[in-house]
């Protein structure tokens, strides 16, 4: 009698009185595993909280991670925004930019969902930088082509002083002495021997001996200007050759026509005479604005 427990159960009402009868060893046994029960159900619930913490220690890193790409998505956004106004070309596409700071994910859907709009805009943007990076390539290379076509040009043009620093002396004008007619030239003053340079790129079309020009130099720079040296003391180029602007051709002298040494220099546009004095130290700004 000793090993057993009686347990009596008395109702509110009734006579009748329940009794159950329970051995120390079965109860015993119950304790443990009621016992069990309660610690497995702590230790599960306090799994559960553990990965609940995790679940949420995951989403706030991935919340930051999110943040930052979204941040350097939208600095790109800028970029290509700010390109294409600086190149003049309107952005194909405009992505809808999106904060992650104001409404952090409370779930993992919610991450899936805004990574996959993170994605997409990702996607849309990095379309719309290859696209502005070939606009950016044509853009610059069209420039590129589009100077040294312009720099070629000027090349041909004359545009410097042949003597490098000529005082103009006669100018282009009617003058009485040495005799009454239109002087179609400019005459640079220039010492005996001194250098004579080509005032822009072209090939020679004569040199020698021209009547009152004496010994003259013809260069045609092969768009309807054609540049003339007289009076010269020596030729260094011959019919054919050609030059670049700013090579010597010849020395001053005082053959022909000539009073003293200095350079008869003339321009010839499309076969008229016209005032070189404007070409002396650059191409004028109406010669430039035609060309552009």
């Amino acid at each position: 009698m000793e090993d057993r427990y009686y347990v009596k159960i008395v109702p509110q009402r009734g006579d009748t009185i329940h009794r159950f009868v329970v051995r120390k060893r079965h109860a015993a046994l119950l304790g443990i595993f009621l016992l069990l029960c309660i610690l497995g159900s702590l230790g599960f619930a306090a799994v559960q909280v553990g990965r609940a913490q995790q679940e949420r220690d995951a989403l706030a890193r991935v919340a930051g991670q999110t943040e930052a790409l979204d941040r350097q998505l939208q600095q790109v956004q800028r970029e290509n925004q700010q390109i294409t106004q600086l190149i003049g070309v309107p952005p194909a596409h405009r992505a809808k930019q999106t904060s992650w700071v104001a409404a952090p994910p409370a779930n993992l859907a919610g991450v899936e969902q805004r990574v996959t709009m993170l994605a997409a805009a990702s996607q849309t943007t990095s379309s719309d930088a290859e696209r502005i990076r070939n606009l950016v390539l044509r853009v610059l290379n069209l420039r590129h082509v589009r100077d040294l076509a312009l720099a070629r040009l000027i090349a041909f043009i004359p545009s410097i002083d042949p003597i490098n620093g000529g005082v103009v002396v006669g100018c282009f004008c009617y003058r009485y002495s040495p005799s009454v007619e239109f002087h179609k030239g400019v005459d640079l003053d220039a010492d005996y021997g001194e250098a004579v340079h080509a005032a822009a790129a072209g090939t020679i079309a004569a040199a020698g001996w021209d009547g009152g020009y004496g010994m003259k130099v013809d260069i045609d720079h092969g768009n309807g200007y054609h540049t003339w040296y007289a009076h010269l003391s020596r030729i260094d180029v011959h019919v054919g050759q050609s030059v670049y602007k700013g090579e010597t051709i010849a020395a001053v002298g005082a053959t022909g026509f000539a009073t003293g040494p200095h350079l008869h220099y003339q321009l010839m546009y499309n076969g008229v005479a016209i005032d070189p004095a404007p070409f002396l130290h650059g191409v004028p700004s109406s010669v430039l604005a035609a060309l552009r």
